[in-house]
């Protein structure tokens, strides 16, 4: 006796929607403490796709580290979860999800080109805010800034112009509203 193949309508996702989180972290300003959140990270296994980290308050001895990653939401939960449990962490929001948030970067992007490619780049650099840092007869220089979507349409833009190099610095975000972290 041969199985019927099961019917679509009943077959199950199992596998768990990856979403991307865009964590912001308050730690104590001490010598270790990015060394503990990242290789909480690295023990376990989770990627790191930005991370940006700098003192916010002087007085307080505290800074702020940014770091997007990708997951399921269980996953996301838990790496919440251990980070919170780390000795120089104060406090873990997830911008997005729990409080609304803005996101920016910034990317210096050099362009080398001649003639109609020249013109364009610097056509297109007007349509997305991008301003000229540096010229040379063979190349520009151009910095953007904006949200991660915008950074990206912008080099994908430039590839075919000529697009040589790249930094970019990863995603600073902030709660909105008088919330403060």
């Amino acid at each position: 006796m041969s199985e019927q193949p099961a019917s679509a309508y009943f077959l199950i996702d199992t596998k768990a929607r990856e979403i991307k989180a865009t964590l912001s972290i308050l730690v104590d300003n001490e010598v270790g403490a990015l060394a503990r959140v990242v290789g909480l990270f690295a023990g376990r296994g989770y990627n790191i796709e930005s991370l940006t980290v700098a003192e916010t308050d002087h007085l307080k001895h505290t800074s702020r580290i940014t770091i997007v990653t990708r997951g399921s939401e269980a996953m996301i939960e838990q790496i919440k979860a251990q980070l919170g449990r780390l000795v120089p962490v104060h406090r873990v929001v997830e911008l997005g999800s729990e409080h609304p948030g803005v996101e920016r970067e910034m990317a210096l992007i050099k362009v080398l080109g001649e003639g109609d490619q020249r013109a364009e780049a610097l056509r297109l650099s007007k349509v997305f805010r991008a301003r000229v840092i540096d010229i040379t007869h063979t190349s520009f220089t151009f910095e953007v800034t904006g949200s991660p979507v915008k950074i990206e349409a912008f080099i994908e833009l430039m590839i075919p112009l000529g697009l040589v190099e790249l930094s970019r610095t990863g995603v600073v975000a902030i709660s909105r509203g008088v919330a403060a972290m």
